[in-house]
């Protein structure tokens, strides 16, 4: 039997079921993929919180909406650092990253066009959720090999212990879970 973490999420009610990553810890997924409400609602409450950006940067694939919605209604671009190289990506840099929710190591790719959108300018990175930061240190590099300057990190919520971090803007802390699915303090 599934079991869920209900919670409210810019005024909106969600039931997010949870998932084991090994045997002693379990965490709730949020997914932002197709749920234009939160989506929305999430943005324009995280858009008041924000320091001043030129560029948006986020990780392939669940940042996507709300990267793409925070530059809708700020007037700025995005970018969005790939999985995999791509036929079209020119003069690729790359880093690794070890991401909570994927098992093994993956790599993040920008291809020169995008690098030149960043380079230079003051750059925001956006995520549905910060847990342990991996992502954030992968974006982090890529930026500063872009010659990008990191002026803000921002998710719509912070799991376990990223909820302490002082460093970045987020609408809601997320718990971890123990096996049994009882949140536990981080």
């Amino acid at each position: 039997m599934q079991s869920y973490y209900t919670m409210t999420i810019a005024g909106k009610k969600r039931a997010l079921p949870l998932f084991p990553v090994d045997e002693n810890t379990q965490i709730a997924a949020f997914i932002m993929l197709g749920d234009v409400e939160i989506t929305t609602a999430a943005a324009a409450e995280l858009k008041n919180r924000l320091p001043a950006f030129d560029v948006l940067i986020t990780a392939e694939a669940k940042g996507i909406p709300l990267a793409h919605e925070l530059a809708r209604i700020t007037g700025k671009p995005y970018v969005t650092a790939r999985k995999s190289p791509k036929v079209y990506m020119k003069n690729i840099i790359t880093t690794d990253v070890d991401s909570i929710t994927t098992k093994g190591m993956q790599k993040l790719y920008l291809g020169e066009d995008d690098v030149l959108k960043l380079r230079g300018k003051n750059v925001l990175i956006a995520d549905d959720v910060i847990s342990t930061g991996k992502s954030l240190e992968a974006l982090e590099k890529l930026v500063g090999l872009c010659g990008g300057n990191i002026c803000g990190r921002a998710a719509v919520l912070a799991e376990g212990g990223a909820a302490k971090r002082g460093d970045i803007i987020y609408l809601e802390p997320l718990p971890l879970f123990d096996g049994g699915g009882n949140p536990v303090e981080s």
